[in-house]
């Protein structure tokens, strides 16, 4: 049986990707780790275009939530069908979008958040990060099961 390909999970794929990349990036783990040194990576030691990088594709991934909201609302019919994991996915969207937002609006100058509301916001946003990462992994093993069970 053949799967049919979905350009909307390719991009949300593509997307998570990059995301991710940049957004360990802006950890400055790939110099650190000697990663950037390898030839065609020394980008990722650079901070503006990893930043740059992290932005644009956090702008891609709030349109990719924004249209399967909208492609939910008006394919089914009320709230009534959602899932366990979509509840899920939900909240951790929410929460990086959210914190997500605030850092940039931290960016501006003269925004009054204190150093504990930054750091606050920081591990928030890792965390969630994290929490997708393992909710990820967690639902490809799901997967896996059912396929090898059914």
């Amino acid at each position: 049986m053949k799967k049919k390909i979905n350009i909307q999970s390719c991009l949300y794929g593509i997307t998570f990707f990059f995301i991710t990349l940049s957004g360990f990036a802006q950890m400055p783990i790939f110099k650190r780790y000697y990663i950037s040194d390898i030839p065609g990576l020394g980008w990722l030691a650079d901070f503006y275009i990893t930043h740059l990088m992290h932005y644009m594709f956090a702008g891609i991934f709030m349109g990719l939530v924004v249209y399967s909201i909208s492609n939910f609302i008006v394919l089914k019919t009320g709230f009534i069908q959602l899932t366990r994991d979509m509840i899920i996915k939900i909240v951790i969207f929410s929460g990086l979008i959210l914190t997500g937002s605030l850092m940039v609006i931290k960016n501006f100058s003269g925004t009054p958040f204190s150093n504990g509301m930054v750091i606050a916001l920081d591990i928030l946003h890792i965390l969630f990060c994290m929490a997708l990462l393992f909710f990820g992994v967690y639902q490809l093993i799901k997967r896996k099961k059912e396929l090898l069970s059914g």
